[in-house]
């Protein structure tokens, strides 16, 4: 049930009573969306609720069940083990024995912490109906749900809130008279509600927590000055310094091993590919806000010389080296400068993938073709008997030769000669090492001429 006890906490008291007051969430809740309709058809599936923290997953349960006027029961997975879903269970089969259209709605919080074992007692009941399951996760269910169970459920992405709604809300909850403070909208001095709103960086929960907090200083700040008989109106500078002690230094959402790290390191390496350094710059300082290991970041870096530029800019995976080297010398904050440096000169470098791709498909080459021979006249000879099999025999050294090229010679596999697998770009160096190539690979095509050679 959900509670209005003016002693409850802001977040608690505003948590909304009907589908219309969930702000945020247009794109499941909104009419012909797809958990409205399943709620006003009155199909309720088995689910799961995936979202960042403060976007209304319990909320959301609460309301299922209270919509579909099924009893509701709740457990935390982190605190919760198989008894408790034996209990869970148990009160849920007494209330079908009693109403048998009566369903039970289970709803477990933070569900990806269940072990294997525990996701697997859920399953029976699952599938039989006697749970309606709802489970709450922060984390990515593809990763953290067994597939068995995952199966069973359908996923519903819960978003961030964006400052909109999150304003929206904190206006209701500052001028509501029952549950919220019941204070006009000029109660806080202009922009404090949009400052709060972009500080609680998505988090409605986060948002009325600093809205709550934010009244009360309001009104110790006006109990002071009345003691020390100064103005009740404060200044602007007292404002602001008032608010920026309230909302502090703000935490931007990350985790070091969550869906969070690895999208906001693919943007980081996606803005270098698609040569953006601003993009590439505000992804890396993101992660180095969110505590991210530099030190992985450097290593990335380099990854991206050796992937996306390539032989287009060598210079490229140098700079990152190097970077990574000052950071190890230096550690942060001095070594970020460096990485950054080297994010910058990666993404406006030059682009090419071709050593990449021909190193795969050197490797795909490798796997279909098995153990091929190596050709007899590039054997080593180092011995009188492999001489006299004909190691080495035929060889030509490319050193005595024009250009110091032996044109024409063989060195792949009888099977895979004229197998091309670098295909170089015309762009940056590279360039370059394309014309350079395409005249060895012609003159390759020449009949050999029949120069002395060195075995």
């Amino acid at each position: 049930m959900l509670t209005d006890s003016i002693t409850a906490p802001l977040a608690e008291r505003m948590r909304p009573r009907v589908l219309d007051e969930v702000v945020g969430q247009s794109h499941v809740l909104a009419v012909g969306a797809p958990l409205r309709v399943a709620l006003e058809a009155g199909r309720i599936p088995s689910m799961v609720l995936w979202g960042p923290p403060g976007v209304g997953k319990t909320t959301l349960a609460r309301l299922i069940a209270q919509y579909t006027e099924a009893q509701f029961l709740t457990l935390s997975a982190v605190m919760a083990g198989i008894k408790d879903i034996r209990e869970a269970t148990a009160k849920a089969q007494v209330a079908i024995a009693a109403t048998p259209a009566r369903r039970t709605v289970l709803f477990i919080d933070e569900i990806h912490r269940f072990n294997k074992g525990q996701q697997d007692a859920l399953l029976p009941f699952v599938e039989d109906g006697t749970l309606t399951l709802i489970g709450a996760t922060t984390e990515n269910p593809s990763f953290e749900l067994n597939g068995a169970l995952l199966s069973r459920l359908r996923v519903f992405v819960l978003r961030s809130l964006d400052e909109a709604a999150i304003l929206a809300l904190l206006k209701r909850a500052l001028v509501d008279p029952q549950r919220g403070l019941g204070l006009s909208e000029d109660a806080l001095p202009p922009g404090w509600l949009s400052r709060m709103a972009e500080a609680a960086d998505g988090d409605a929960r986060r948002a009325l927590i600093l809205l709550e907090t934010a009244v009360e200083l309001r009104r110790a700040q006006s109990t002071r000055s009345v003691a020390v008989e100064l103005s009740l109106t404060s200044t602007a500078d007292a404002d602001d310094e008032l608010l920026n002690q309230l909302i502090g230094r703000g935490l931007r959402r990350f985790d070091k091993q969550g869906d969070h790290f690895y999208d906001q390191i693919s943007a980081m390496h996606k803005s270098v590919r698609g040569s953006d350094p601003d993009a590439a710059l505000y992804w890396f300082a993101r992660m180095l806000d969110g505590g991210a290991d530099a030190g992985y970041i450097a290593r990335r870096v380099v990854r991206m010389a050796v992937e996306d530029v390539g032989l287009a800019d060598p210079r490229a995976l140098q700079i990152s080296l190097e970077a990574w080297d000052a950071y190890e010398r230096l550690g942060s904050p001095e070594g970020e400068l460096a990485l950054a440096q080297a994010v910058v000169y990666v993404a406006v470098a030059a682009k090419s993938n071709a050593a990449y791709l021909a190193f795969a498909a050197a490797k795909a080459a490798v796997e279909q073709h098995g153990s091929l021979e190596v050709p007899m006249h590039i054997r080593n000879a180092p011995t009188k008997l492999m001489k006299g099999l004909g190691y080495g025999a035929g060889y030509r050294y490319d050193h005595d030769e024009q250009a110091a090229h032996a044109a024409g010679q063989q060195f792949l596999p009888d099977t895979l000669v004229g197998q091309q697998f670098y295909a170089p770009t015309a762009r940056g160096l590279e360039g370059k090492i394309g014309e350079k190539l395409a005249r060895l690979r012609a003159g390759n095509r020449k009949p050999p001429e029949q120069t002395p050679g060195q075995n």
